[in-house]
């Protein structure tokens, strides 16, 4: 019998127990994840009674204001041609808009608009 016919009947043990080992460890990394995780929520607060619960107010739902409002102008630069940075801007939603006397909606008509602001009929 030759050498390489008693390597192949018993294998070196590393083979066999180094990826044991290894799936050893991580089943033990799951396990431990599994039981910090429990141990965590359970020192979580429980859900809210339902007294806790928000509630409608006296006079009922709030609603949905529809108006017009006036546009906010673009400030101009003395000479026209310089940007303006965000903070010579207005504040937008910071600062009260004024509203319209015209209290009417905006309506397409055919040839005022189209996709994408062009206000064409499309592609021909």
């Amino acid at each position: 019998m030759n050498a390489l016919g008693s390597t192949y009947a018993f294998p070196d043990p590393s083979t066999s127990v180094v990826p044991f080992v290894g799936g050893l460890v991580i089943a033990v990394a799951l396990i431990w994840a599994v039981w910090l995780g429990i141990r965590l929520r359970r020192r979580e607060p429980g859900p809210p009674d339902p007294a806790d619960q928000p509630k409608l107010p006296a006079d009922g739902p709030v609603r949905e204001i529809r108006e017009m409002r006036e546009p906010d102008e673009m400030p101009r630069t003395q000479n026209g041609s310089d940007r303006l940075t965000p903070h010579e801007l207005h504040g937008q939603g910071t600062m009260p808009s004024r509203r319209s006397k015209d209290q009417t909606r905006r309506r397409w008509s055919r040839g005022n608009s189209g996709s994408f602001g062009s206000g064409g009929p499309g592609s021909t």
